[in-house]
């Protein structure tokens, strides 16, 4: 998933600080044009791949002071810091492997045998190469991962009990 320069550069910025803070930076966005801009942070824990709401007030206040002092984005705009959730975009390679044997949907840059949209299960992913390999239906089809516009994991019932499953194990954690 390729960030703007603008995204890019807020990444860069507050990247660090989400991670001294004991989270993951997943993706931002910037939204929108003049005074109805909106930024919105994907971050999660590590160890649960989820945020609770405060462990979003604790990133919010932390980067507000640095993006108030940097201020990368011209006017106002408002600042949403979010889980990515249970049907997340898959945005860094790691991601792909993670993810492995899940169903996802991918957009791409560039069509690969006519086709933009693809809905498949993960195969596996190339180091190597950087490519995704996609099972759909009885065929495989690579995708480079520089082509990926946009990928999401799909809620089936599969994603549903692993997401239970690690829930559980959380709970049995803390007793």
């Amino acid at each position: 998933m390729k960030l703007s320069p603008l995204e890019e550069r807020i990444y860069m910025m507050i990247e660090p600080t989400i991670i001294d803070l004991g989270f993951d930076l997943v993706t931002l966005r910037v939204d929108g044009d003049g005074s109805s801009q909106k930024l919105t942070v994907m971050a999660e824990d590590p160890k649960t791949e989820k945020l609770g709401i405060d462990d979003c007030a604790k990133i919010s206040r932390a980067i507000s002071t640095l993006l108030d002092v940097e201020d990368p984005i011209e006017g106002a705009y408002r600042l949403e810091i979010s889980s990515p959730g249970i049907d997340r975009p898959l945005v860094h390679e790691k991601d792909f492997t993670r993810y492995k044997n899940m169903l996802i949907k991918v957009e791409t840059h560039m069509p690969i045998n006519g086709q933009r949209r693809f809905k498949g299960v993960i195969c596996d992913y190339k180091d190597e190469k950087a490519e995704v390999i996609l099972q759909i239906d009885a065929q495989n089809i690579d995708i480079a991962f520089d082509n990926i516009r946009k990928a999401n994991l799909v809620i089936t019932d599969e994603l549903l009990r692993k997401d239970l499953n690690k829930n559980k194990k959380k709970h049995k954690h803390k007793a």
